[in-house]
């Protein structure tokens, strides 16, 4: 889990970008075609992103694996700090644009039957 420390931070910076851009989105890009899975893998890499954190945090924590632990760096619990956050801003980007979209684009709700903006 921790060789891949980069892995994590490219996973949390793709799923907050993935997450953002509320203000001014391009035309094409902000069809629901593109803008729906968009989100979806914004917020399934902060899951994964959260899972992998929460898992190592919960190795450090057993007694069973102490005796092999080293110390944890300065720039590796940074690393993890910052990973966390991103992944929770990740999140709430993701729900705020999920609640806001309409209200943000001016679309009218969907009437039953016809697709969604």
């Amino acid at each position: 889990m921790l060789a891949i420390s980069g892995l994590r931070v490219a996973i949390g910076l793709t799923a907050l970008a993935a997450a953002s851009g509320i203000y001014a989105p391009a035309r094409g890009f902000h069809q629901d075609a593109i803008r729906i899975p968009m989100l979806i893998v914004g917020a399934l890499g902060a899951g994964i992103n959260l899972a992998v954190l929460a898992q190592i945090w919960r190795l450090r924590r057993r007694e069973s694996g102490s005796w092999r632990q080293r110390p944890v760096t300065k720039k590796e619990r940074r690393s993890e700090r910052l990973q966390f956050v991103l992944a929770v801003l990740t999140l709430v980007l993701v729900a705020a644009e999920t609640i806001t979209h309409r209200m943000v684009h001016r679309v009218p709700p969907a009437v039953q039957g016809q697709g969604q903006h």
